[in-house]
């Protein structure tokens, strides 16, 4: 509780951090394991890294953008509803002036049915997303954050 206070009603940093990324779920996806795993990933890639843990509401994932303005937001999804929620989630971040220009990149299963479909990643694409990534693309992501300043040569031994 301490830490959604603090989110909503912490003070607006002017500058972006180009070190810190902020790691998090969607409202309807309880799962942590691969939020442990992207923590890991994205501080081995140099980044100071905000994990915002399991069912986060998209207003504390809202207030914790704006406030912290971090280098990148991932979200991730095992539920398989990571394309609906993904959906609302970046038409309401990109929907926000300050965080317009926020990369956001979002992995994971996303749909019940398995893997998207071309028409369903070009739409998280057209509505704000920077990137998409399945399931099993690990080294496309190292790839995408390699192009983020304040990250170390990640493709160095990659």
């Amino acid at each position: 509780m301490s830490e959604e206070v603090r989110a909503y009603g912490g003070s607006v940093i002017e500058e972006p951090s180009a070190r810190t990324v902020i790691v998090s779920s969607m409202a309807s996806d309880s799962h942590t394991w691969n939020l442990v795993y992207l923590e890991l990933l994205v501080g081995e890639l140099g980044f100071d890294v905000v994990n915002l843990g399991a069912c986060v509401p998209d207003e504390l994932l809202e207030a914790e953008c704006v406030s912290r303005r971090p280098a990148m937001l991932v979200l991730s999804s095992v539920n398989g509803h990571g394309y609906q929620d993904g959906l609302r989630v970046v038409q309401r971040l990109r929907a926000l002036p300050e965080l317009r220009r926020l990369p956001i990149v979002i992995g994971g299963k996303l749909g019940t049915g398995g893997p998207l479909s071309d028409e369903q990643t070009a739409e998280l694409l057209f509505a704000g997303f920077d990137g998409v990534f399945d399931e099993q693309n690990a080294a496309a992501f190292r790839h995408f954050a390699a192009t983020l300043p304040g990250g170390v040569s990640q493709l160095e031994g990659a």
